[in-house]
């Protein structure tokens, strides 16, 4: 079909999560307060990294950008999602909705370079633990955050640049709650047999590297504590490692199923609980099990509290 025979579209309109006002209003009231806990949660761990000198290490710079990274992630979904509750349906100029593509995509993909990120930096902190200040200096470190985020964009601007060479031109609604790939895909008139397979490829290719950093770091670090002596020694390890496991293994869950399996393989409604889950909840969740789960931040959370208390 081609488009000069259609009239361009140049405004979408999202249908949301649903379309029964009793729902709309739950849903806005639930996914508010999982917002205003994203945000506080993510902005409270920047703060208190920001603050603690104890803190003031590789392993919670990272965990600083993660924050930061899942609060614009979250933001760039949430926003839209809660403007839609209240209205009903939201329509956004065709540029605007491939920008939110775009800015959904980078920080998604920057916050799976992040994890390896993090996976790697404790690899060298158990198994090389006296190379650590050496190889996880200040440099490598600038590097590796700045691979991060250049991944990520480049990542968005290849979903971005795939809608660019769509042409709009038959139905306008999208049935989801934000600008995701496949649900556009789904109301362009052009040929989309090479540009499906594109992104698919950009993030699969992302998703074997970064599992395989991580799946290799994590190889070694439990070699490694396998052969300690120590039960506490092997505890503390542990314990360090089982926060960022439980987060890689959430995030990554979802997201293989959305970008990387054939699209064939899910419904529109299992697309949006899973989109829900990892746009929404899993930026919720991350401060939260660093922060119950890891004695460091919560030793600085008690710490900065007693500071605050003494100062009133």
């Amino acid at each position: 079909m081609e488009a000069d025979n259609h009239t361009a579209v140049t405004e979408l309109i999202i249908l949301g999560l649903t379309e029964d006002p009793t729902l709309c209003i739950v849903f806005f009231c639930v996914f508010l307060g999982i917002y205003i806990v994203t945000l506080a949660g993510n902005l409270g761990i920047i703060t208190l990294i920001r603050i603690s000198l104890q803190l003031h290490t590789p392993m919670y710079l990272f965990l600083r950008h993660l924050a930061f990274v899942d609060i614009l992630y979250s933001t760039s979904v949430s926003v839209i999602m809660l403007v839609e509750l209240l209205g009903h349906g939201l329509a956004l100029p065709v540029a605007a909705c491939e920008a939110q593509l775009c800015i959904t995509v980078s920080f998604g993909s920057a916050e799976c370079f992040l994890l390896a990120a993090m996976a790697y930096d404790r690899y060298i902190a158990i198994c090389s633990p006296l190379l650590y200040s050496t190889l996880m200096s200040s440099r490598v470190c600038f590097l590796l955050l700045a691979a991060s985020y250049v991944g990520g964009c480049m990542n968005g601007w290849t979903f971005t640049g795939c809608l660019l060479n769509l042409s709009f031109c038959g139905p306008n609604q999208i049935d989801h709650f934000f600008c995701d790939f496949s649900p556009l895909l789904k109301l362009s008139c052009s040929d989309v047999s090479i540009i499906d397979i594109i992104p698919s490829f950009s993030s699969g290719a992302i998703l074997l590297v970064t599992v395989l950093v991580i799946v290799v770091s994590y190889i070694y670090i439990l070699i490694t504590i396998l052969k300690m002596r120590s039960t506490e020694g092997r505890h503390k390890a542990f314990s360090t490692c089982t926060s960022h496991l439980i987060v890689v293994t959430l995030y990554y869950g979802t997201i293989t199923f959305i970008y990387v399996m054939p699209r064939s393989n899910y419904s529109t409604e299992q697309n949006k609980v899973l989109s829900v889950f990892y746009t929404v909840v899993i930026p919720m969740l991350n401060p939260l099990i660093y922060s119950l789960r890891n004695r460091d931040v919560k030793d600085a959370l008690r710490k900065a509290s007693v500071r605050f208390i003494d100062s009133l």
